[in-house]
């Protein structure tokens, strides 16, 4: 089932749609986490104060607005919630527009539009309305305490609502300062054939699936790569704290384990010695006095090699 984010109306007159707005789109890309490459602990982001580098309590911060250089003008919270538009649950239509004259610049973030509590007939009456006169619906919706301008237009069988930004968000052309040349070139007809005929060459239908993310791809190629060869850091921290010498400790003491198994004869008398050298958790002198107890234990221990015993000598 599509997760919906928003449940409304879209209305226009007095007609009353009701709809929910379900996400187009998903957020795709690589994530980098930053570590400290001495230790592969985390790295996390810090409130500081960047005058003194001190760190700050949430407590202590206000949000302010630069009025002039060096000098702010302090918002509270409360003065931030009073200026946010009232939210209405309504995608109140209140224009149709060609749908040519969208420019794409001010095309923002699409949703699709989805009939709620049997609108289904009426959903349908709009989109088709929309196909066949070739308009679009400019509206005003509040999301998430933002206001936004919106178009909704039809997509198949389905209605869409993209967020639009707003006029002063969008430069014009005349910002470009482009030169006469760029502006009213003298073109020659020869060259115009010419680069018809390119554009026709290169003509194909739109399947935007054979495009791919190649920065994404070859990230994760080379992560796949570097983890078959090895190639992974334990990252530690204060949730999860790791003790990275017992972990070589233990691959080290299964790789001799291993070599040793191979060799026939040797491997029993091996396997007692690291039976005995892997107790260094308990006091050596407490297992010392447990062997005393133990005349069967005691007979074995005598033929551990005797550096052991002294070993045990030094810890006591």
């Amino acid at each position: 089932m599509p997760r919906t984010i928003w449940k409304g109306a879209v209305s226009f007159g007095l007609v009353h749609i009701p709809v929910a707005l379900v996400p187009a789109t998903t957020r795709q890309g690589i994530d980098f986490d930053w570590l400290d490459k001495r230790s592969m602990d985390r790295v996390g982001y810090k409130r500081i104060n960047k005058t003194t580098g001190e760190d700050i309590d949430s407590e202590n911060i206000v949000k302010g607005v630069e009025y002039e250089k060096g000098h702010y003008v302090v918002i509270s919270d409360d003065e931030i919630k009073g200026a946010h538009p009232k939210a209405t649950q309504t995608v109140d239509i209140v224009a149709f527009v060609d749908a040519k004259d969208i420019s794409f610049l001010y095309i923002n973030t699409p949703y699709y539009l989805t009939p709620d509590r049997r609108g289904e007939k009426v959903y349908a009456l709009l989109r088709e309305t929309l196909i066949q006169t070739g308009k679009v619906g400019i509206a005003n919706v509040v999301l998430r305490n933002k206001q936004h301008l919106a178009v909704v237009m039809p997509l198949g069988k389905a209605l869409v609502m993209n967020t639009l930004r707003w006029a002063d968000e969008v430069r014009g052309v005349e910002y470009l300062e482009l030169k006469d040349e760029a502006l009213d070139p003298d073109l020659a007809e020869r060259e115009l054939d010419m680069a018809k005929r390119l554009v026709d060459d290169m003509t194909e239908k739109w399947k935007p699936e054979q495009y791919k993310d190649t920065f994404q791809d070859q990230i994760m190629e080379l992560v796949e790569k570097k983890a078959r060869e090895g190639k992974l850091e334990a990252v530690g921290g204060p949730e999860e704290a790791v003790d990275r010498r017992s972990a070589d400790v233990i691959d080290l003491t299964e790789l001799l384990k291993r070599s040793l198994a191979a060799k026939p004869g040797k491997a029993s008398k091996e396997d007692d010695h690291e039976e005995k050298e892997k107790a260094p958790a308990k006091p050596k002198t407490a297992s010392k006095a447990k062997t005393s107890k133990s005349s069967s234990a005691a007979s074995r221990t005598r033929k551990a090699p005797a550096a052991g015993s002294k070993s045990s000598k030094k810890a006591s």
